[in-house]
């Protein structure tokens, strides 16, 4: 499997720890939504999509089923995270014209 469009979307929460939420496409067929880009404090890791349970934890909704995808999924998204994010850093760095 795939993966054909990795999308992200930044976010600004309030303790600092989210950092994007991103969508996958898989063979140009199939889609997941609400992946997170996450924080943490060995740096930036995948979170998949969950659903909060009524005891307060969280359920994956959607994951790889084995370490080889899951490393494949999150190797995307924080490169095009990191991609990204150095567009804006070299954007911010070029001199305002006016």
């Amino acid at each position: 499997m795939d993966i054909t469009e990795v999308r992200i979307r930044k976010h600004r929460s309030e303790d600092g720890k989210l950092k994007a939420f991103a969508s996958v496409v898989f063979d140009g067929a199939f889609v997941v939504h609400d992946m997170k880009i996450i924080e943490g404090s060995k740096g930036l890791f995948v979170a998949m999509p969950s659903r909060k349970r009524s005891d307060g934890s969280h359920e994956d909704i959607a994951h790889p089923v084995n370490r080889e995808f899951r490393q494949k999924i999150q190797a995307a998204l924080l490169g095009k995270y990191e991609e990204e994010a150095d567009a804006e850093d070299a954007a911010s760095d070029q001199p305002q014209q006016g």
